[in-house]
């Protein structure tokens, strides 16, 4: 089985990282989580990817997004993978 094309760039208990997973969820879209530093200052990786290190991001490899913040994620996701999204 090939690799996820969505990574998902999280936090454990982040409230705003779990909105993004039950989407995720109830999309059926396969995704990889990478649980990432909890200190701000030490989430290096998600900066290279997303250019912030806020959680949580997304890479859509599929369509080449990345980006950030909940909201917008859930939107994107919504727009592109429901049924009758664009």
């Amino acid at each position: 089985m090939s690799e996820p094309q969505i990574t998902l760039y999280r936090l454990q208990a982040c409230p705003y990282c779990e909105r993004v997973v039950r989407i995720l969820d109830e999309l059926g879209l396969a995704y990889r989580s990478r649980y990432v530093e909890p200190m701000h200052s030490d989430r290096d990786v998600v900066k290279r990817v997303s250019g912030a290190r806020s959680v949580p991001a997304i890479v859509d490899r599929e369509t080449g997004v990345t980006m950030s913040e909940s909201a917008n994620i859930v939107e994107y996701l919504e727009a592109t993978y429901a049924e009758g999204g664009a």
